[in-house]
């Protein structure tokens, strides 16, 4: 069975079989998860600065609310795996570059010559942009929703807040995740225009559906708060149209 091209030294389409195609995704995620082990292994040293960053917003939103920042740990081993999460998500940053790079370089192989130069270009701006979202939620969200959290207090004075690290990280880390994989958008946008998958004036008759499509998107994948929904969802509007804006703008396709 065939299925997809890949490109001789000529620049030539040569079929590909389906297990062509599955040993290169093999391998691909063999050296993407190869990458993410080592950064895993220098992340430990710094997961426990990394967790206090995860955290600060909480312990800000706090002092600003002038309640006594108090965390606590439900299980035995719950601060430890708090720490195993902050490593893997600083592991994560650490070897973006090198994991989008192993995805974009699988992309490519359907795309011709001058085309797969491109990637120079996507795989920067994917850890770019990957690590953007995560730093915009932890400094710049997260703040907001544990603020407006706060500010619910029931009126009832004898009401403390104590929440279990674990789960306080896990919201957090979580977030910052799905705000990370979020601002790929663009690139998305954009590989799927030269690939000929999608087009300029599709993507600009699809605006209406696509703002819609974010609200939904959003409240999936956030808490059933405002804050955090709005967070999200403006921020994907407004790169998708930075997407669509770069295939209006990038250079005309080569015909030869």
């Amino acid at each position: 069975m065939r299925t997809g091209f890949k490109l001789d030294k000529d620049d030539r389409a040569v079929p590909m079989s389906l297990g062509q195609h599955l040993d290169e995704l093999r391998m691909r995620l063999g050296l993407a998860l190869l990458g993410f082990g080592v950064a895993m292994a220098g992340s430990l040293a710094g997961a426990k600065w990394f967790a206090g960053v995860v955290l600060s917003p909480f312990r800000k939103a706090m002092e600003a609310a002038g309640i006594e920042v108090r965390l606590q740990a439900v299980q035995p081993a719950e601060p430890f795996l708090v720490y195993l999460k902050a490593a893997m998500v600083l592991a994560a940053l650490i070897s973006s570059p090198w994991i989008f790079y192993q995805i974009w370089a699988f992309v490519s192989a359907g795309l011709h010559r001058h085309e797969r130069r491109f990637v120079h270009v996507v795989v920067p701006a994917s850890a770019g942009l990957f690590a953007f979202g995560v730093l915009f939620f932890l400094l710049g969200v997260a703040p907001l929703v544990f603020r407006f959290f706060m500010q619910f207090d029931l009126g009832i004075d004898y009401l403390t807040y104590q929440p279990g690290v674990g789960r306080t990280a896990d919201f957090i880390l979580g977030l910052a995740l799905v705000f990370g994989v979020a601002f790929q958008m663009p690139i998305a946008i954009v590989v799927a225009e030269r690939m000929g998958l999608v087009s300029y004036g599709g993507l600009c008759g699809a605006r209406k559906f696509v703002f819609l499509g974010v609200f939904i998107v959003a409240a999936m994948a956030t808490p059933p708060d405002v804050v955090s929904q709005l967070a999200l969802a403006i921020p994907l509007y407004v790169l998708y149209e930075a997407g669509v804006l770069a295939c209006r703008w990038r250079p005309r396709r080569r015909t030869d």
